[in-house]
C-alpha cells in the first residue's frame, strides 16, 4: 500500500532530517512510527502524503507515485497532522460535507458514515455549530471524522492520540483497526509507546533521520517492553554519534 525507498530530505544546510529511509507499509498494516521529537517523523509524513516536496528516494501509495502522481495518491489517502488546521467559520457539518465532497461521496454514504462516526466519537450535538467554537479535543475529533468519510485505503496520522480523551482514545483505536481488518493500511507516529505496543503488527524506530529497526512488533521488541528496546537503542544511539 505505502513503499518508501531510499527516501531523503535535507532542510538548510548539509544535515539530513531523513536519511535513506526504506519503508514498506502492507494493506491491513497498523504501522507505528516511533522517535524522539526531531527524529524525523513528521518530515516523513508530510512527504508521505504530498505535503512536503522531496528530491531523494521514491514514495507510492497504491501503486502510484507520490511525485508523479499525486491525484491518484491523494484520492486513496487521508492525512491528520498532529495539529489539525480546519475552517473555524464554517460549522462542523459543513465541514465534513465540504471535505467528502471532494472525494466524491454519495449522500447516502455520508449520511451513514458521519452518523457513525460522530456518534461515536460524541460529536454529534456539536456538528451544527461553528468550529471556532470548539476545543482542541473536538476539533481532532471532527478531522478525524473527515478523514473517515472516503474509507481512505491509507491512512495517516501524526500524533492521533494526542489531545484526545480516554474514551476517544478507545474509539479511534477500535476504528483504526476495523479499517485494517477490511484492507486498508494505516501509518502513523507516537509517542505513546504502549498504545503502540498493543495497537500495531508493526513498528519502526526512528532516530536521527536513519532509521534504527523495523519489523513484526514481536520481533522488535523481543522478550522485552516496546518501551526497553526504545531506550536502549536511544541510549546506543548517543554513543554512535
Amino acid at each position: 500500500m505505502l513503499t518508501i525507498r531510499n527516501f531523503s530530505k535535507s532542510y538548510k544546510g548539509d544535515k539530513k532530517a531523513v536519511d535513506n529511509l526504506n519503508l514498506t507499509v502492507e494493506a491491513g498494516d497498523i504501522y507505528g512510527f516511533i522517535g524522539h521529537n526531531g527524529a524525523g517523523k513528521t518530515t516523513t509524513l508530510k512527504a508521505v502524503v504530498g505535503v512536503l516536496d522531496f528530491e531523494e528516494g521514491e514514495i507510492t501509495i497504491d501503486g502510484h507515485s507520490v511525485k508523479k502522481e499525486p491525484i491518484a495518491c491523494k484520492q486513496v489517502t487521508a492525512y491528520i497532522p498532529d495539529n489539525p488546521e480546519l475552517y473555524e467559520h464554517l460549522t462542523g457539518i459543513q465541514y465534513l460535507n465540504f471535505i467528502a465532497d471532494l472525494y466524491g461521496v454519495t449522500k447516502e454514504e455520508k449520511e451513514e458514515r458521519f452518523r457513525r462516526y460522530a456518534d461515536a466519537f460524541e460529536l454529534t450535538g456539536s456538528l451544527g455549530d461553528l468550529i471556532s467554537s470548539y476545543s482542541h479535543g473536538m476539533k481532532q475529533k471532527l478531522a478525524i471524522i473527515s478523514a473517515l468519510s472516503h474509507q481512505p485505503k491509507l491512512l495517516v496520522l501524526d500524533e492521533p492520540f494526542v489531545g484526545l480523551d480516554p474514551v476517544a482514545a478507545h474509539t479511534l483505536k477500535a476504528i483504526m483497526a476495523e479499517l485494517c481488518a477490511k484492507g486498508s493500511a494505516i501509518f502513523f507516529s507516537t509517542h505513546v509507546l504502549e498504545v503502540a505496543e498493543k495497537l500495531c503488527n508493526k513498528i519502526a524506530i526512528i532516530r536521527g533521520g536513519k532509521l534504527i529497526a523495523s519489523g513484526n512488533t514481536e520481533e522488535v521488541r523481543g522478550n522485552k517492553s516496546l518501551e526497553d528496546v526504545f531506550i536502549e537503542l536511544a541510549e546506543k544511539g548517543e554513543k554512535d554519534f
